[in-house]
């Protein structure tokens, strides 16, 4: 089913924040909406990053509504990078509002890197169905009081990541008494450089499972 991407601006909670609506060109056909979190906003960071915008678009191609967006100071969003509290915040924004937009919908939180982070920081407060870690930045910022969600958990990890150390992702992914479910893509990057069509079935295959039989 083709998608179709939409521009929109929400109310956060310094400003303005740029978003991008990615769905099915016909209707909302699954019983979960996604927001998707881009990588860190210092390094270039952006909705328009390929692997955050892989991630949304395969979602909606499953029938799930995905909503990625800037966090504050990155493009039209407003408001300045805030180390991460800050960002914590917007995602909280993002996901009322879309809670709002799609009522009765389950949540699927998606983050790369960065916003792998930022996303599993509030997994637990925002009652999330389904946790998708791209790279999360094990090692380059701490997890601090981190709970794991009691929802299913995908992590995905190039396995020749130069900014990640994928042992220790490893060894952190192990360390809990329900393991995610953690994926090693062989030769792979941090920015899963040729590397996103397999990056695709791998989402597809965690998904598909977990989505509503009957839709």
């Amino acid at each position: 089913m083709p998608v179709k991407s939409e521009n929109t601006i929400l109310h956060g909670a310094v400003g303005e924040l740029e978003a991008v609506i990615d769905h099915q060109a016909d209707k909302l056909s699954q019983d979960y909406i996604a927001v998707c979190c881009h990588p860190h906003p210092e390094h270039g960071g952006a909705m328009t990053n390929k692997v955050i915008y892989t991630a949304s678009r395969t979602l909606a191609s499953l029938g799930v509504t995905s909503i990625r967006f800037n966090f504050r100071g990155v493009g039209k969003s407003e408001g300045d990078y805030a180390d991460g509290i800050g960002e914590q915040d917007d995602l909280v924004a993002v996901v009322d509002w879309s809670r709002r937009e799609y009522p009765d919908k389950r949540l699927i939180l998606c983050g790369f890197s960065f916003g792998a982070y930022i996303s599993a920081m509030q997994a637990v407060d925002l009652s999330t169905g389904l946790l998708i870690s791209i790279a999360p930045p094990i090692g380059r910022i701490e997890f601090t009081n981190f709970q794991r969600p009691d929802c299913p958990w995908l992590i995905i990890q190039g396995a020749d990541d130069e900014l990640v150390d994928a042992k220790k992702v490893e060894s952190w992914a192990h360390k809990f008494p329900e393991p995610p479910e953690l994926i090693l893509m062989p030769e792979t990057s941090h920015f899963f450089h040729g590397k996103l069509t397999p990056l695709r079935t791998t989402i597809e295959s965690f998904v598909l499972p977990i989505l509503s039989p009957e839709q």
